[in-house]
């Protein structure tokens, strides 16, 4: 089980891996150790790792604000030296909390917790999104503008779109904002029925289609129900699913 380490404190985040280490079952994949280099990490490698320890005063800022730009789905163990947070540790995913100077027991037993979470879940054939007979798709995504960090809902959504490596979101209202995630979890997150990927860059919600029209190549480009400069091009292979989508 991959775990992520974001500690500003050098000799203890080394001190952290080596402990987490000596249970074989995990691995310590990075060590970070500002908000900053977590959110840029989180957008594109969060699908990747089962568990998170996370410093509270890192030298940046609370590692809080982590959760101000990054919608984090992995379970949190916080370690820190204060215990004022343990109630902000609970709502931001906080499975444990530990408190510094930490023993290597304190380490086992998180770890440890984690397990029997994990277990739990797995013999349940639940995860956080999907429970029997239903899926549950994610209903709303935090995005930053400015100082301020808003909700934007699913069904406002016309669509995902990537643009030199960062995914922005367009409302139906032709608004757009950065979103720090990459667009392989945002298409694991969205209705299928009421999203479809025309391609690499591009996943569109079937409220914001107008209409469609030949382009070369057999290709077809989509018009929505707003104004947007760039070209929305379905590739050849994807049309005849994309038509069958827009009919189901």
């Amino acid at each position: 089980m991959n775990i992520l380490i974001v500690e500003d404190e050098l000799h203890t985040s080394k001190l952290l891996k080596e402990i987490i280490e000596q249970d074989e079952d995990f691995l310590v994949t990075e060590r970070l150790e500002s908000v900053a280099e977590a959110v840029q990490y989180l957008s594109k490698h969060q699908q990747k790792l089962d568990l998170i320890f996370l410093d509270i005063q890192l030298a940046d800022g609370h590692s809080f604000e982590i959760f101000n730009h990054i919608d984090v789905t992995v379970p949190v163990v916080f370690c820190t030296a204060y215990d004022q947070y343990t109630l902000k540790a609970i709502k931001n995913n906080g499975i444990d909390y530990i408190l510094k100077p930490f023993k290597e027991e304190d380490i086992h037993t998180a770890l440890n917790k984690y397990k029997r979470l994990a277990q739990t879940f797995r013999d349940k054939s639940l995860t956080p999104l999907q429970f029997p007979g239903t899926t549950q798709y994610q209903q709303s995504f935090l995005t930053q503008y400015r100082d301020k960090t808003l909700v934007k809902y699913v069904k406002d959504i016309a669509l995902f779109y990537i643009e030199f490596e960062t995914v922005y979101i367009y409302t139906l209202n032709g608004e757009k904002f950065s979103l720090f995630k990459n667009m392989e979890y945002i298409e694991s997150v969205c209705d299928p029925k009421q999203f479809f990927r025309i391609n690499r860059q591009v996943l569109i919600s079937k409220e914001a289609v107008l209409s469609i029209e030949p382009y070369f190549n057999r290709k077809v480009i989509v018009q929505t129900k707003f104004n947007l400069s760039e070209k929305l091009v379905v590739s050849r292979l994807k049309v005849t699913a994309f038509k069958d989508w827009l009919e189901s």
